[in-house]
């Protein structure tokens, strides 16, 4: 009973905090609704950028992994901080500059209409057939284990997790849809501060019950009797050979914190270039700590639990219930529940706002004003929101993990994007004819090398992240060469739209190369 009243109690003081933060919010224009009236500090956008990321596919994952694997799962954390300087030293500046949106309204004035459509159809076919539906499946396996769902209401496994599916999926849809991005951010944000609390109680709960009452010897225990565990190069064999960090892990990095829509949406919305490039350091310093809530708990699992879990996705869940206090269990499913809607409503507002600016006003009703873009755009979440709910369920039996999983299925769309995004910053006349060949062309090429070549050939052939690298390398080439045969006519110049401010941090550079020296001295000292 004290494990529901806690969590209802948190969940519950989120919502209001996050109604009484946005009720004076004009949210019947696109800058009000997308992008919270262009008015997120610092804070706000690191709290958001940070619970829009780490959800239940990251925590329930990533500690899946390391319950099989280890600490060599931590690339996925600490090299995002690099990313996340990247994008706030060169792609941030660029995006405040021209007042984008969206990534794709950028892709519009840079090539074509045409190069923009075919993006935006690329970012919603992959949020609605794999993120969200993952993040929900993930969240309900997440709840259902904290709570025993089956047990408390004397139903089979699969029916707990249709139950906590729709539940977690009709919540964060109310937030999404009819909050705005202002809603989602301020949630996110209250979130943030629990889950950093939540999220590092785990560990400290877990080597004090290892270390018998004792953490630093919980610590020594850890780290003497599973040395394997806390090696950070990858082997061969593992799901991230030490080699691919160098290749398509780096590019995956760029995608998700520079032009993923459902992540970059955050620091567009800045009042200013400063509040944008601080906010993303501040998330990047903060994401360096990342592996102690989603690799070490999964090590520690795996120490205390090892021969009694069979699904390592269940390792983390599992490690809560067990190792916290019932009035805490509460408070922390609370939290987690706050993370799963943030990754479920920050990817779900982004696909309303890519629809109804980039399709909805742009292909079907070119006249609209901003309250019918609006409207119309709530409408086609509330049908997104419905199918990757019905979807969800049926990826329970993800091959290679959940979090590994997600990340080889979302390179389809991931490095074409990257692609012609880069290409785009870095030259002047490549055409928009290069652009839709490398859009089409990386996604099938990529589908037919890991759906097709890769299952044929098994463990000889390369690994994902390596093909990532290849086939990036390879659509750049092609645009380059394209862009040489059939130049455009003009040089393509980005205009200053004068939206908000974009006078560059003074500490962006020196903090970013900070950032960039802790995270390797990390990768030496776990050699």
């Amino acid at each position: 009973m004290i494990t529901i009243v806690s969590f209802l109690a948190f969940t519950l003081m989120v919502g209001i905090i996050a109604y009484l933060a946005t009720r004076k919010t004009d949210e019947s224009t696109s800058d009000g609704y997308f992008l919270g009236g262009r008015s997120l500090t610092a804070v706000v956008i690191a709290g958001s950028l940070l619970l829009t990321n780490l959800s239940t596919e990251q925590i329930v994952g990533l500690n899946g992994q390391a319950f099989s694997e280890g600490i060599l799962v931590m690339a996925w954390e600490t090299l995002a901080a690099i990313a996340m300087v990247v994008t706030a030293v060169f792609l941030l500046p660029r995006y405040l500059k021209g007042g984008i949106t969206t990534v794709p309204t950028f892709l519009e004035r840079r090539y074509d209409k045409g190069t923009k459509a075919l993006t935006s159809g690329l970012f919603l076919t992959g949020y609605m057939v794999v993120l969200l539906p993952i993040v929900l499946y993930s969240g309900a396996l997440a709840i259902s284990t904290m709570f025993n769902v089956p047990e408390a209401l004397g139903v089979s496994d699969t029916v707990a997790l249709w139950i906590c599916v729709w539940g977690i999926g009709i919540i964060g849809s109310i937030y999404a849809i009819f909050g705005g991005l202002k809603a989602v951010a301020v949630s996110d944000t209250v979130n943030a501060v629990g889950l950093l609390i939540g999220g590092l109680m785990i560990p400290l709960f877990g080597l004090y019950v290892v270390g018998d009452n004792s953490i630093t010897a919980g610590i020594s225990k850890l780290t003497t009797e599973l040395p394997d565990k806390f090696v950070a190069a990858g082997g061969p064999d593992s799901s991230i050979p030490f080699a691919t960090i160098f290749t398509g892990m780096m590019l995956v990095q760029l995608f998700y914190w520079g032009t993923n829509q459902a992540i970059i949406q955050r620091a567009l919305a800045a009042k200013n270039l400063k509040e944008g490039q601080k906010g993303l350091m501040l998330a990047a310093f903060i994401k360096i700590l990342g592996p102690l809530i989603v690799v070490l708990p999964g090590i520690i699992a795996y120490y205390l639990f090892q021969g009694q879990i069979t699904n390592a996705d269940e390792a983390y869940p599992t490690l809560v219930r067990e190792v916290l206090p019932p009035y805490l269990v509460g408070f922390f499913a609370a939290v987690l529940f706050g993370a799963i809607l943030s990754s479920f409503n920050s990817a779900l507002n982004s696909s309303v706002t890519l629809f109804g600016v980039d399709i909805y006003r742009e292909y079907i009703n070119k006249g609209a004003d901003e309250k019918t873009t609006v409207k119309q755009g709530k409408r086609f979440g509330i049908v997104l929101a419905l199918a990757s709910m019905i979807i969800a369920p049926f990826i329970a039996n993800a091959p290679d993990g959940l979090f590994g999983y997600l990340q080889e299925i979302n390179g389809c769309y991931s490095i074409p994007i990257l692609t012609i995004i880069v290409v785009g910053y870095l030259t002047k006349r490549v055409p928009a004819i290069a652009a839709k060949i490398a859009i089409v062309l990386g996604a099938v090429l990529y589908t037919i090398s890991q759906f097709v070549l890769a299952p044929k050939y098994g463990d000889d052939y390369p690994h994902f992240l390596h093909v990532m690298a290849i086939l990036f390398v390879f659509n750049v080439l092609l645009m380059l060469v394209i862009g040489k045969i059939s130049p455009r006519a003009t040089d393509y110049v980005q205009e200053y739209t004068k939206q908000v401010d974009i006078t560059t941090w003074k500490w962006a550079k020196p903090i970013g190369l900070g950032i960039v020296v802790i995270v390797v001295f990390t990768y030496i000292y776990f050699q």
